[in-house]
């Protein structure tokens, strides 16, 4: 079996990712012609949104062969609106490719998408895009990446005539009297014989150094950096060495326990299901039997693997590689199928902190909008739809205003759907403060429900999510109920005490108790499934009531770069706006602050910045924390069943229970 590299390619908007890819492909042989974003023929931006903008709004995949080594290429979005695109597609690479514009450098998504890679040792080799572009700063850039992205990135060759059509790169290699000098003194920080080498002043031979090299970029301590054109072609073969001998397939064992991720879910033809799959170990086949990690299970009826060869029709996917698989009509985005991927890490970046309402223009379309906007959530789950039942409203995450407008086009071209948004708000969250616990008992006043349930909240590392734990003796409860009062909880903490999302706590069941089914098999006197899922979340809600909660609001960091003599006006602008500057200095004509401000005033210092920096300010800003509201804390208008509201709420629980029986 050919080994299989899974690369990913990453970049800020218009750095020339895309036309990176179709350079890799035409020199690969995939392609004939190479695509251009402008002309909207790419191979990789297949949507028909995707070419009337210019940019990625979906990762696709593409292979191809480099002699021995296959390589499934995933060309991600770039603009920070789709970064839940790439939070996906992370959990299943072996390697990446991250573009830096030799003209603009190092941008606010260059250092966010560096700091995941980062975070998650992923080999990295950095490729500075654009060398014939007038204005290309080649010294430049490769400082501002040392300095803000990589301290440990090595220049793996030198620009001629850069900023001209003509621009070419050159590599260096052992004849050159300065490279292995410089390369032995980089990687000697991380290697003692290396170092033990320079000490004795033996020089190691090259060989060795490459070898040294390659090591540490598949340890994520070492960036080499590439110069280059996609448009020209100009240092697209040194890349491709590159990738060849500095980056490396993970060990896959094709005949060990089955572990794959689904990282992307589209519709086909018939409206089915089709999951993009990387398996991790062990083997999926067609007409095999697989449970995703929600233990929804599904028949296998089609494979398509990604090769050397292109994509192909196949009875098989193996460790290491990526797929397309049909007939698991139950899938969602980041299901496990089989064993937990190490890879398998949640929220590499921050979730959206905009919120918005999905208003038809018709009120005909109500329905047939809700419908859509679920086919949509099913692709990108980090919209987080909300159903306001009482209201009748469609709520949105996002991320941004220009995912917005992509959900209203595709809504209008895909489904003929006209749409407006109400104004977008921020998004807050909610911490439990302390601990706190509740029991309601079967047979109980108040409790109609043929089940026991007993809940505690605990306080969580701030990022950790929401943890689901059991206290109760193995065995006491049938799994299928331990599922059920889990689910109900991961559902029930989107709304807590005022409203928002609860996250970074633990959440145990203590207590639980049900009425089996008479040896006959079941009866209408046996507690269900439903039992447990409406009694959750009252359990939940009385516990976190007793834990309290704080209300947390995003917070961004922000860097500004502006002319030194608007120092004076942006201070007090930055007051106006609640920021706190932290850092701040003058580098001859121009300033530098640094420091953070609320996410719901980041769009008023996008509008400010101009006209105060005479339209010479850039600004760099993303999420960095959240932190407690200052004042009264904000409250987010509640959507279907509201359990904080007992009455209420076992009313509509009894007329569901009645419907379902009816």
């Amino acid at each position: 079996m050919v080994r299989t590299l899974n690369l990913g390619i990453l970049a800020h908007v218009d750095a020339g990712k895309t036309s990176l890819t179709e350079r890799l492909l035409f020199a690969a042989g995939v392609i004939d012609t190479i695509g251009s974003v402008d002309r909207g023929d790419t191979q990789t931006d297949t949507l028909a949104l995707e070419r009337q903008r210019g940019i990625t709004i979906k990762s696709a995949v593409a292979s191809f062969a480099l002699g021995d080594l296959g390589i499934s290429l995933i060309d991600t979005p770039g603009h920070p609106d789709f970064i839940a695109e790439v939070e996906r597609v992370l959990a299943v690479l072996d390697g990446a490719v991250l573009v830096i514009s030799a003209v603009e450098g190092v941008q606010a998504q260059s250092r966010i998408l560096m700091r995941a890679l980062r975070r998650l040792a992923i080999p990295t080799l950095i490729f500075v895009n654009k060398i014939d572009r007038a204005g290309a700063d080649c010294a430049g850039v490769l400082t501002q990446i040392t300095d803000r992205l990589a301290p440990r990135a090595i220049a793996m060759g030198a620009v001629q005539g850069e900023g001209t059509p003509a621009a070419t790169f050159t590599p260096y290699d052992r004849a050159d009297p300065a490279f292995p000098a410089v390369l032995a003194e980089v990687l000697a920080d991380r290697s003692d014989a290396v170092l033990a080498a320079a000490v004795d002043g033996t020089p190691l031979p090259y060989g060795r150094l490459r070898a040294e090299l390659a090591a540490q970029v598949h340890s994520a301590e070492i960036h080499p950096v590439f110069f280059g054109s996609a448009i020209t072609g100009a240092g697209s073969a040194e890349l491709v060495t590159g990738l060849r001998e500095l980056l490396s397939p993970a060990p896959a064992d094709p005949d060990g326990p089955l572990s794959a991720m689904i990282f992307k879910v589209e519709r086909g033809p018939a409206g089915e299901k089709i999951a993009f799959t990387r398996v991790f170990s062990g083997t999926i086949r067609v007409r095999d039997r697989v449970a995703s990690g929600a233990g929804r299970e599904g028949k296998v009826t089609a494979i398509r693997v990604f090769g050397a060869d292109g994509e192909a029709p196949a009875p098989s996917v193996q460790a290491g590689q990526i797929a397309r698989i049909g007939g698991l009509a139950g899938i969602r985005i980041g299901d496990v199928i089989g064993a937990r991927p190490p890879a398998a890490r949640e929220h590499r970046f921050a979730p959206p902190a905009l919120e918005t309402v999905v208003i038809p223009e018709r009120a005909s379309d109500r329905v047939r909008m809700h419908a859509a906007l679920q086919l949509l959530a099913e692709q990108d789950p980090l919209i987080n739809l909300r159903r306001d039942e009482v209201r009748d409203e469609a709520l949105l995450s996002l991320y941004g205003e220009v995912q917005k407008e992509i959900v209203q086009q595709t809504l209008a071209a895909d489904f003929g759907i006209a749409v407006g948004f109400s104004e977008t708000t921020t998004l807050h969250i909610e911490r439990p403060v302390g601990s706190g616990a509740a029991v309601e008992r079967m047979g109980e006043e108040g409790n109609p429900f043929k089940a026991t349930v007993g809940l505690r909240v605990d306080p969580g590392p701030a990022g950790s999510g929401v943890a689901f734990g059991l206290e109760i003796e193995p065995g006491s409860l049938p799994r299928a109920f331990i599922q059920a009062v889990e689910a109900a909880v991961r559902e029930s903490v989107r709304q807590g005490l005022r409203g928002w999302q609860v996250t970074d706590c633990m959440v145990t069941l203590t207590h639980s108790g049900y009425v089996p089914p008479p040896p006959t098999g079941w009866s209408k006197y046996s507690s269900s499934a439903a039992d447990f899922r409406n009694l959750t979340p009252l359990v939940l809600m009385t516990a976190l009531s007793r834990a309290r909660t704080a209300v947390l609001e995003p917070v961004h960091a922000f860097r500004i770069e502006a002319p030194a003599g608007a120092l004076g006006l942006i201070l007090p602008a930055l007051a106006r706006l609640g920021a706190v500057p932290r850092e701040q200095g003058l580098a001859g004509s121009e300033c530098v602050i640094e420091g953070t401000i609320a996410a719901a005033a980041v769009h008023r210092l996008q509008l400010q910045l101009p006209p105060l920096t005479g339209g010479e300010g850039i600004l760099e800003c993303g999420f960095d924390h959240y932190e407690p509201v200052s004042g009264a804390p904000p409250a987010r208008p509640r959507s279907g069943p509201d359990p904080l509201n007992r009455r209420e709420y076992l009313l509509h629980a009894a007329r569901r229970v009645r419907a379902a029986s009816g």
